[in-house]
């Protein structure tokens, strides 16, 4: 029986050509041999969609290959590369391209954790593959090893620095002290982050990506709004100061779990101890820490954004599609089975650390520890000291044991209404302890 012979070229559409796409056609045409014997035939850059071709960009990119017809373009190549972001046309694109058989390699998060179901349908309806590991986490490879290498396994939960701006930031205040404004300007100075950051600071983008992480890890949709948000703008130098103190540092985690409940995903800055891995994750890097059953905790860690390290996971998914283009295989796709509920904010389990600005006299103590008990909250360490910017106050850091977020912040709020209590100076999440 006669091997099938392969084509002479597969073509692919790319589509932007801003600092990830870019990459990607450097790479294309600059390992041109190296990528026709990795998949078995030539990968043949057909165009590039652009919103107007007349802007001047890298010589590197041929500029008889841009076009403006981007729906025209999806339409007639066996692959396209999707690398402009946002929701439309992206959407609209991605979609004509799947029900024209193309298979498609996006690094879109925000589209897929808004709009993934859809498009994974399509995909699955026409039979060609839909890949994004470039999505989350730019060059770390985690969502095959999700998908694919953990498959055999039951995941826990999945801790994730997602975004590379906000732990820039962070980084900065807790090494060099900087308030929060100075650091995010920093990053914009040094391109970490956008001239408007709004979508990494308010915990957006990282949102986006543990939707992605955790319809993965639990075979269940969870979608955009599925997600609980809180980013880091209310962090001030002082709280990156007393995480030192108590051995921590304050990190944006992504964090999706599973329990006998269901799934929950959140997003929000939190206290991890100094011993554990995510720890010491500093500048723009990302990292994800995976928790399973049987292969116990394991870390992924690398550049996260960036040109150069996004078109590498964009290329990988490339590389394999077309693969599996030439093969007739099809990769793995949406997971669903399991369909288990997604679970209200308040039920996923955390624990606090609430600095507090009491007045320093006999009892106050004991009125908080009982505030504490009523609401089933047990209570792990308290330090206490006098404040010297203040006469008469004293400040207390009480940290808990593992409670509910509902329990939790209930038990901050009759606190806050003690007599006793000068100010909530600040609530922080505790994680990865």
């Amino acid at each position: 029986m006669s091997t099938p012979q392969a084509p002479a070229a597969l073509r692919v559409a790319l589509l932007g050509c801003g600092v990830v796409g870019t990459q990607v056609v450097r790479i294309l045409l600059e390992h041109s041999e190296e990528l026709t014997a990795r998949v078995g035939t030539r990968l043949e850059l057909a165009g590039i969609a652009v919103r107007d071709t007349s802007i001047k960009r890298d010589p590197i990119v041929p500029a008889h290959l841009l076009t403006e017809d981007a729906e025209q373009l999806v339409q007639s190549v066996d692959l396209v590369v999707e690398v402009m972001g946002g929701i439309e046309p992206a959407r609209t694109l991605i979609t004509r391209a799947l029900e024209s058989s193309a298979t498609v390699i996006t690094a879109n998060k925000a589209l897929l954790a808004q709009h993934g179901p859809e498009l994974y349908e399509t995909a699955d309806r026409v039979g060609v593959d839909l890949s994004f590991e470039a999505a989350v986490a730019g060059a770390i490879p985690i969502i095959r090893p999700i998908r694919d290498s953990l498959a055999g396994d039951k995941i826990k939960r999945v801790l994730g620095i997602v975004n590379g701006t906000t732990n820039y930031v962070l980084d900065q205040m807790t090494k060099d002290g900087l308030s929060l404004e100075t650091a995010v300007k920093d990053a914009q100075e040094l391109g970490y982050a956008e001239a408007d950051p709004t979508a990494d600071v308010e915990g957006h983008d990282a949102a986006a990506k543990a939707a992605i992480l955790a319809s993965l890890a639990f075979h269940t949709r969870v979608s955009l709004k599925d997600v609980a948000c809180e980013g880091i703008t209310s962090v001030t130098a002082d709280d990156v100061a007393w995480a030192s103190k108590s051995g921590h540092v304050i990190k944006l985690l992504a964090i999706c779990e599973q329990t006998a409940g269901g799934v929950s995903a959140r997003v929000h800055p939190a206290l991890v101890p100094l011993g554990h891995p995510l720890s010491t994750v500093g500048g723009a890097f990302n990292a994800v820490f995976v928790e399973a059953e049987n292969a116990g905790p394991l870390m992924f860690y690398g550049q996260g954004a960036g040109g150069a390290p996004t078109a590498s996971a964009v290329m990988g998914d490339l590389v394999s599609a077309a693969r599996n283009r030439l093969s007739g295989a099809k990769g793995a796709g949406e997971s669903t089975y399991a369909d288990l509920e997604i679970l209200d904010p308040g039920e996923a389990t955390t624990r606090y650390q609430v600095r507090l600005s009491v007045a320093d006299k006999p009892g106050v103590l004991a009125r908080i520890a009982d505030v504490f008990a009523a609401n089933g909250v047990s209570i792990e360490t308290v330090t206490q000291a006098p404040r010297a910017d203040k006469h008469g106050a004293a400040l207390l850091v009480v940290t808990t044991h593992a409670g509910t977020e509902a329990a939790l912040a209930q038990t901050v709020r009759q606190v806050a209404d003690l007599d006793v209590i000068e100010e909530v100076m600040s609530v922080l999440r505790v994680e990865g302890s």
